[in-house]
C-alpha cells in the first residue's frame, strides 16, 4: 500500500495496526532523517539528529541535537546506529507522534 512518500516498502508483513504499510496509520507533515539512539523500549525507538546553529556573537556554529521518540513497526528490524527516516503522524502516546517509514543505512554492522 502506498503511503504518499517516496520510500521503499519493507519486506514481509506485520500484524501491527500502527504500521503505515500493513496497518491503518496515515502519515502527514514533516519527514525527518536521523540515527537510532536507543531501542530499549518496546515498539519505540529514539531517533537523534544533529544540526548546526549559527551564533552571531562568536561568528561560529554550534552543534545541537534533538531526540524524537518514534514508533517502530514490527516489519522493521532496528538496531542502535541505524540511519532511519521517520514521518509525522497522529499522536500515538504522550511522547510519540512519529513512525519509522524507512531504514536508509544499517549502521555498518556486519
Amino acid at each position: 500500500m502506498a503511503i504518499g512518500l517516496n520510500v521503499t516498502e519493507p519486506e514481509g508483513t506485520c500484524a501491527d495496526d500502527n504500521c503505515p504499510f500493513h496497518g491503518s496509520l496515515s502519515v502527514r507533515g514533516q519527514v525527518i532523517e536521523g540515527t537510532v539512539a536507543s531501542t530499549d523500549m518496546e515498539k519505540t525507538v529514539v531517533v537523534e539528529r544533529e544540526y548546526d546553529v549559527y551564533v552571531p556573537k562568536y561568528d561560529r556554529y554550534m552543534k545541537r541535537r534533538s531526540r524524537v521518540a518514534a514508533h517502530a513497526p514490527a516489519c522493521f528490524d532496528l538496531q542502535t546506529g541505524d540511519t532511519v527516516r521517520i514521518a509525522e503522524t497522529r499522536p500515538l502516546s504522550k511522547t510519540k507522534s512519529h513512525v519509522v517509514v524507512e531504514v536508509t543505512d544499517d549502521g555498518g554492522e556486519a
